[in-house]
């Protein structure tokens, strides 16, 4: 609990004993009227942190002011609400401050009501200590008769009396009224120590940093002003300045220390999973508020549904890599998985496999039709514990997981193909090449495993976004909603993967950014491309490096898988010599994002350039005719650098990224990733940039374009008229129906 403390918890801590308290409380004029009804109401509030019953705690109360009377003796009332509403009748009376004289009272007469002395006796003082007369003998006088005394603070109250008035640790016993919450459980704390009954389970007094707060009247030099004095000689006075004071109000603020209970809230485990709300109810229950779609449980359990069609293929680790444990727990994961998704009408094409030096499939796709007999076949699978062989089984599940058994003679199952890897341990043959051959197969595969299989299991499934990992074993049960939405994802896949984009990555190889940092400028690049889906139809992607002249690494045309790309970024050289931007983006409106080097027309281009920010001023001119060009320019900037530059390169601050480190670029990927996709949305000009070659004019028309050549020929004025052009007209003869497809789309 830090600073204030919930009014719901102080009920659930009351102090419990045979215990006399007496209020003695501060009806002066000094106080007044409004500050009165203040300290009745904390007085009230004190009340919720006593156990107030015949046998164990009473309450007395007497309003002092000229003169100390009895509002109600300790035994007048039995039960904490008719203690509280008494308090609240209680009127006003005024007077002068004579703390020291109720004090006396006390003295002479004890605890009005109150039981022997066998019985301990609480006095608790509630005023603003500006008390008429002395109170330090009274004082010593009533807390020598061992009566623990309490001194309450209220309004702006005069500190130094009030510690005169309590008792021995005083930072335990002087409380403030500002904070009723707060000294309610500061009283509680301090009479747990002794009197009360031991704190619950789970509480301990702590200490921490308060505030007291007083007003005081502080004598102030206002300035001089001419005044008259009389001199030596006869009859004659002498003008002289005089200084002119007021008295001003001053708040003051003391630091101090109070005590307080702290008790471990039920909520503090986080009980709630899936964003679930805890609410607690008192010291050591709680409930759950879950988001839409969960609440299967009280921990808020998924409510899920596969409302996607797909067959559906677990390949299960059983290897001794993952023991006996891991294994029961991907059966206990399967069942849990499947409760939560499938209803009533959920269409139930789910197999499982499992793996260790060999393969075998247990469940057949679509071998079951009820849930039931489904659960009752995972119940039955056996720990097998031979060696971890997930390329074999990967390659095995690519050519026998999914055998169609078409409803109707002649008719295939064309439904998507999904197959989820649990697993825990490092395979022990080559992955690389059986994912490709699974991919290339259309099978759609998600990867969920423990954290440090992260970069396994991403090789395998060629996307991050379809590798789930868990942080512990208990983690693996709330990774259930993300593998539903990876699931159905197969048929609308995120981000770029469905959407056609020519890519063009620009990097900084100069001195300026050295070795070191160019390594993790390709390490970017290359974890990047694992979010596109790199082919002939959707994503191409073209790298550039720089440093006073631009070299072209591979262009949009060269690889046409992502398992090309990312062996052709592990060769990236450094070039280390000065840089210029400038001239590689010039490269890339001359040479790269050219039809001739596989750019293809009614595709969205974005170049995203990877640079320190330095020698950049000659980048601005060429930036703004790729722009021209419907060429799109992010600007990713590491380190500190001229923004005003920076900003004419990119254009708008929506494609300028800063990223303060090196070591921070990673966290930015998603982010410019999605800006990547968003762009990759928008409309094209079919024109933009002209995919006609040799100075030829291109013509839009309805949902595509033709090119008006000057003495050439071809789709894209690619041959001279005296040239052989078959080859190069069937070179190009895909390109104009590729746009006609995708402006219809658009449509």
């Amino acid at each position: 609990i830090q600073g204030h403390i919930s009014e719901d918890r102080i009920k659930g801590m009351k102090c419990s004993a045979s215990l006399d308290v007496l209020f003695l409380l501060d009806g002066s004029y000094s106080i007044g009227k409004g500050t009165f009804e203040r300290s009745k109401h904390f007085a009230v509030r004190l009340c919720d942190a006593l156990d107030i019953h015949p046998d164990r705690v009473r309450v007395g109360m007497i309003q002092f002011s000229s003169t100390p009377h009895l509002e109600f003796p300790l035994d007048s009332y039995l039960t904490k609400q008719e203690v509280k509403d008494r308090i609240k009748r209680i009127a006003f009376r005024g007077g002068s401050t004579e703390t020291g004289r109720a004090l006396k009272c006390i003295l002479r007469k004890g605890f009005p009501g109150g039981r022997n002395s066998s019985v301990p006796e609480v006095l608790i003082i509630i005023s603003d200590g500006k008390s008429q007369g002395s109170t330090l003998m009274p004082a010593m006088q009533v807390k020598e008769r061992h009566v623990r005394v309490f001194a309450v603070g209220i309004k702006f109250p005069r500190w130094e009396e009030l510690h005169v008035l309590a008792s021995e640790p005083t930072e335990q016993h002087v409380l403030f009224a500002g904070d009723a919450n707060d000294a309610a459980n500061g009283l509680y704390s301090t009479l747990t120590g002794s009197v009360c009954s031991a704190t619950a389970p789970g509480c301990k007094v702590e200490s921490h940093p308060c505030e007291r707060r007083t007003l005081e009247t502080v004598k102030e030099l206002a300035g001089n002003y001419v005044c008259w004095k009389g001199s030596k000689q006869l009859n004659a006075v002498q003008a002289s300045l005089c200084p002119f004071y007021r008295w001003k109000r001053v708040l003051i603020k003391h630091p101090s220390r109070c005590f307080r209970t702290v008790c471990s809230d039920p909520c503090d485990s986080q009980p709630c999973q899936n964003g679930g709300t805890c609410v607690p109810e008192g010291l050591d229950k709680y409930h759950c508020l879950c988001p839409v779609g969960y609440g299967g449980d009280i921990h808020c359990a998924p409510k899920l549904s596969l409302e996607c069609s797909v067959d559906l293929l677990f390949l299960v680790d059983s290897s001794a890599g993952v023991m006996l444990e891991g294994f029961l727990r991907y059966k206990a994961f399967l069942k849990r998985f499947l409760q939560a998704v499938m209803g009533q009408d959920s269409p139930m094409n789910v197999g499982v496999a499992q793996y260790d030096s060999d393969v075998r499939i247990p469940i057949e796709v679509s071998q079951h039709k009820n849930a039931f007999s489904l659960m009752k076949s995972i119940d039955a699978l056996n720990f097998s514990g031979g060696g971890t062989l997930t390329g074999r089984a990967l390659q095995y599940i690519a050519q026998h997981g999914f055998r169609s058994t078409p409803a109707f003679a002649g008719v295939q199952d064309d439904l998507p193909r999904v197959v989820v890897l649990l697993t825990d341990s490092k395979s022990q043959d080559p992955v690389a090449e059986a994912a490709n051959y699974a991919r290339d197969r259309d099978l759609f595969l998600i990867g969920v495993g423990s954290s440090f299989m992260r970069a396994e299991l991403t090789q395998m499934t060629g996307n991050p976004k379809q590798t789930i990992v868990y942080s512990d074993p208990q983690d693996l049960f709330n990774k259930i909603p993300e593998l539903q939405r990876r699931i159905c994802s197969v048929d609308n896949p995120e981000g770029c993967q469905a959407q056609s984009l020519d890519l063009a990555f620009v990097v900084d190889a100069s001195s300026e950014v050295g070795l070191e940092n160019f390594l993790r400028l390709r390490d970017f690049v290359r974890s990047s491309c694992l979010h596109f889906n790199i082919n002939r139809d959707v994503t191409q992607i073209a790298l550039v490096i720089y440093g006073s002249k631009a070299h072209t690494v591979f262009t949009l045309d060269t690889h046409t898988s992502n398992s090309a790309v990312l062996q052709a970024i592990n060769q990236v050289p450094f070039l280390g010599d000065l840089a210029s931007a400038g001239s590689a983006l010039l490269h890339i409106y001359g040479d790269v994002m050219t039809v001739q080097k596989g750019a293809r027309p009614g595709v969205n281009k974005v170049v995203v350039v990877l640079t320190n920010g330095g020698s950049m001023e000659d980048a601005a001119a060429p930036a703004q005719q790729l722009r021209d060009n419907g060429i799109l320019v992010f600007v990713v900037v590491i380190g500190d650098a001229q923004r005003d530059t920076l900003l004419r390169v990119a254009g708008s601050p929506n494609y300028l990224i800063y990223i303060s480190s090196y070591e921070d670029l990673q966290y930015y990927q998603d982010l410019i990733i999605e800006r990547i996709c968003e762009e990759a949305k928008s409309p094209v000009n079919l024109c933009k940039p002209n995919p006609c070659m040799n100075q030829g004019v291109c013509i839009l028309g309805p949902g595509s374009y033709h090119c008006e050549c000057h003495g050439w020929e071809g789709p894209h004025c690619e041959s001279s008229k005296d040239q052989q052009m078959a080859t190069t007209a069937g070179r190009f003869s895909r390109a104009p129906q590729h746009t006609k497809r995708r402006v219809d789309q658009r449509r």
